[in-house]
Formats: C-alpha cells, sequence, structure tokens
C-alpha cells in the first residue's frame, strides 16, 4: 500500500486471481442488470468538481440546488470566491455542512485561479494520471473520490471513484475486507480491474446503482439481486442453512 493514498493509486502487489475474476463477474452481472452507459462528460470540469465537493453526505436533488443558488447568487467563479462568506453558506446551505464546504470552495478557486490565471483545470487532460490526482488532491476539500470521479468522468483518466455506494456493495459482495474503509478502498479496487477508462466509468456506475436501488445500507434487497450466489454478505446472513 502506498504510503500517501490520496496521491498515489499504485500497488507494488499483484491482485488475487479469483477475486479478480469475482470482481469481474460482478461487473458483467450488474452492468447487465442496470444497464452500460458511454462515458462522455455530464458536465465541464469546473462544474463537476465544484459539484462533487458540493455533493458529500447530500442526496443529487440538494446538490444540484445548491450549485444552481450559488450560480445564481454570484455569477462566475470569481464571484463565488470574492462573496462574502456569510452569503456563499447560506447560498448553499441546502446541501448540508455548508460551513464547511463554502470556505473550501472558495480556498480552492483562490487556488485555481491564481496558479492558472482563471477557473479552468482543463490542463489536467493532458496531465498524467498520478500527477493530476497529486494536484487536486492537494486542493482544500478535495479528497480521493472527487479527485478521481472528476479525472475519470471529464478527462476518461484511468481511475475509479469509489462512494458511499460502490463502497457497500463491494465490501458486501467481499470484493474488500470488511475493515477497508473507502479511501483505501481505492487503489485496492481499481487494481482488481483493467485499467480502461470506459470499464472503470461503468464500474462505477453499476455499484452505485445497484447500491441506490437494491444493496441499499439498511434492509437490502437481496430477493432482486443477481449476485446472491457469490455475495459474502448474502451467503453469511441470509442464505438458507443446510
Amino acid at each position: 500500500m502506498p504510503k500517501n493514498i490520496t496521491r498515489s493509486l499504485a500497488l507494488e502487489t499483484p491482485p488475487d486471481a479469483a477475486v479478480q475474476a469475482k470482481t469481474m463477474l460482478v461487473y458483467e452481472r450488474l452492468v447487465a442488470l442496470h444497464g452500460e452507459r458511454p462515458l462522455k462528460p455530464r458536465r465541464e470540469p469546473m462544474h463537476e468538481l465544484i459539484s462533487t465537493m458540493l455533493s458529500h453526505r447530500t442526496t443529487e436533488q440538494n446538490e444540484a440546488t445548491a450549485y444552481a443558488e450559488m450560480r445564481r447568487r454570484f455569477g462566475t467563479w470569481e464571484g463565488v470566491r470574492d462573496a462574502p462568506l456569510n452569503e456563499l453558506i447560506d447560498a448553499i446551505k441546502v446541501a448540508n455542512f455548508p460551513e464547511v464546504k463554502a470556505p473550501n470552495i472558495q480556498a480552492t478557486l483562490s487556488r485555481i485561479i491564481a496558479e492558472r490565471g482563471e477557473a479552468d483545470i482543463e490542463f489536467l487532460r493532458d496531465t498524467p494520471t498520478e500527477e493530476a490526482l497529486a494536484w487536486l488532491t492537494s486542493l482544500p476539500g478535495v479528497g480521493i473520490k472527487t479527485a478521481t470521479l472528476v479525472l475519470l468522468f471529464c478527462f476518461h483518466k484511468p481511475v475509479l471513484p469509489v462512494d458511499t455506494h460502490v463502497h457497500r456493495v463491494s465490501q458486501r459482495v467481499g470484493l474488500i475486507g470488511p475493515k477497508v474503509n473507502p479511501t483505501a478502498a481505492h487503489p485496492l479496487l481499481l487494481n482488481l480491474l483493467p485499467p480502461d477508462p470506459y470499464t472503470l466509468f461503468n464500474f462505477h456506475v453499476a455499484l452505485l446503482k445497484h447500491g441506490q436501488k437494491i444493496c441499499i445500507w439498511k434492509d437490502p434487497r437481496c430477493e432482486k439481486c443477481p449476485l446472491t450466489d457469490i455475495c459474502n454478505w448474502y451467503l453469511e446472513n441470509r442464505a438458507p442453512k443446510a
């Protein structure tokens, strides 16, 4: 395991062949269930970065509402950067923890504009993946999930974002250990998959959808799941006992 996994996704040890095969089986079944999707940017990179910062521990709807209100009130990225902090906090309050997110957003915008001359991170498209990851995770409030999501979704880099749903499904099925946290899961899961952005994107989306709709946190809907024959959690907790 690298010393700082927020800066590097490289693992020195090869993946376990059986777990790697299981990972691909999970991928195939969940993509078949939830559908295959084209890898194309859903929004421009700065929008993706700031929206993902807003998305932490809130719903997609609240994230979108907070982003829209922030842009309505302050217009440009420079306007967001220079807004009175209390006003920015009020604008994004629906997204939860605005008192943490607002100063991080302003500090990140200040850093990007100071370094790049404008609020633009398009340069990351031609930056080597590890270097781009290190730069993004050095920004205030930007962790490995946000950084990998921006790099995969916007620039098609071979990285894998691990949100709460991807983490939960991976852990229950048995692709990662029961004590592996979401940050540590990034390099472990990436090491189990082909270094192909299209595959990584569809793995992320399929497990996210599965976690939202079927493998939910409180009471998973195992009767609708195509993974029960290979799912550690199901076999230990719900499978009929012989």
